[in-house]
């Protein structure tokens, strides 16, 4: 690994990973929870299932981040205060909710991506593969979600 001032931008993509993930967490329970219509089955069991897909990205990101000597966000203030995602309004319908996960999962790719290429410069592959399995995650999910909403 690199030496620790080198390491610190790959502290900041994590912390920010780390807040995108927690409260997309938060934001899939709530779509989980108050989804309604025709397709109420379907997607309960759908958010689910990327619920708890969130849960691991957050622990893994938040352990490989205090193994490189960081600090995770641990709180919703600074998942709110880091995040680049809106939390849920509570008033989306079933579509707009699957819309809004779409939205998420693109701005997540576009980050991770960052991501990448700033552990790139600091050759940290470690980090680096992490995200890429995320990212390559989030696509798949992308595309099922898009191709749900037909």
């Amino acid at each position: 690994m690199v030496t620790t001032s080198l390491t610190q931008s790959i502290q900041v993509v994590l912390n920010k990973q780390i807040a995108n993930w927690g409260l997309l967490y938060v934001k899939l329970h709530n779509f989980h929870w108050y989804v309604k219509g025709n397709q109420f089955f379907t997607l309960h069991v759908k958010f689910e299932e990327l619920y708890n897909e969130a849960a691991l990205h957050v622990d893994e990101l938040a352990e490989r981040l205090l193994s490189i000597g960081g600090q995770p966000a641990a709180t919703m203030k600074a998942f709110l205060e880091i995040s680049s995602l809106k939390e849920a309004s509570g008033t989306e319908t079933a579509t707009k909710m699957v819309e809004a996960v779409i939205e998420d999962f693109t701005i997540l790719t576009q980050e991770l991506k960052a991501g990448m290429q700033a552990c790139e410069e600091v050759q940290d592959d470690t980090t680096s593969d992490m995200l890429l399995a995320i990212q390559t995650s989030l696509e798949k999910h992308r595309w099922m979600l898009q191709s749900f909403l037909g």
